[in-house]
């Protein structure tokens, strides 16, 4: 019955990764208009997220200093890693577009997508586990565990679908990607069906390493972006963007 409580949550909860949908009808250039915005918002969440929800649950699990503090940044230095790479592969791998009677451009995808692509599956992947632990302990815990990431799903997903398109994806491309990512939730909470008591510290590191990646991904990729704006206006929607994304992160406990 556990098992059967936890797939339903974990499914309800991948599905609003496909909040995107909303948007199939929007023109990508409306889309790309206002994304000065998002990514102002996604910075906000993703620096939010680290430092109001990931870094004290870390905390609260009694973890050494010096283990909580090279797991950090570990995640830093293998997101920075993963970026190289994936910029490097990016510029010896062009994909070719040729529309009838236009020019060929290079398809070229930026590697901030991969990264938070790669930084949310690790996030999932103990989302899962801890709802599966939540259940595992009663099934009222469980409800409220789901409830709790649900909540917070919702306003990262947004974030991420915009960075996603800000990236290079197709909405499509965006929307099936985010699904993926998702829906690795379910390896998360089998890992524990099957480990058991193992996943615990696991899930600790991977909590904190996360917060690595997404402080990483905020300062290294979408806090620049900002910082390339001069106009007065956009600029104060940016700043007002992420001070939102941060306060929606706030907001956040007030209701878990």
């Amino acid at each position: 019955m556990v098992v059967i409580y936890t797939l339903v949550s974990i499914v309800a909860i991948s599905l609003v990764s496909l909040i995107g949908i909303v948007t199939l009808s929007v023109k990508t250039s409306v889309l790309k208009a206002g994304m000065h915005f998002f990514i102002g918002l996604a910075a906000g969440a993703l620096l939010g997220d680290a430092f109001i929800h990931l870094i004290p649950e870390a905390f609260e699990s009694g973890i050494e200093g010096t283990t909580f503090a090279v797991a950090i940044l570990a995640g830093i230095v293998i997101f920075l890693f993963l970026e190289k790479y994936l910029h490097w592969h990016s510029t010896h791998t062009e994909h070719i577009k040729c529309a009838p009677g236009e020019e060929c451009v290079v398809d070229e995808k930026k590697p901030v997508g991969a990264l938070i692509l790669f930084g949310d599956g690790i996030h999932n992947l103990v989302d899962g586990a801890i709802i599966a632990a939540s259940y595992a302990v009663s099934i009222p815990l469980g409800v409220a565990t789901t409830i709790a990431v649900l909540l917070h799903e919702v306003p990262q997903e947004v974030s991420d679908f915009a960075l996603l398109i800000h990236s290079g994806y197709s909405k499509v491309e965006a929307i099936v990607w985010n699904f993926v990512s998702a829906l690795v939730a379910l390896l998360g909470a089998s890992l524990f069906f099957i480990l058991g008591d193992k996943i615990e510290n696991l899930g600790t590191l991977a909590v904190i390493f996360t917060a690595g990646g997404f402080i990483y991904i905020a300062a290294a990729n979408l806090v620049p972006e900002l910082q390339r704006t001069k106009h007065p206006a956009k600029s104060a929607v940016e700043f007002f963007a992420v001070i939102l994304g941060i306060g929606i992160m706030f907001a956040l406990l007030l209701l878990e």
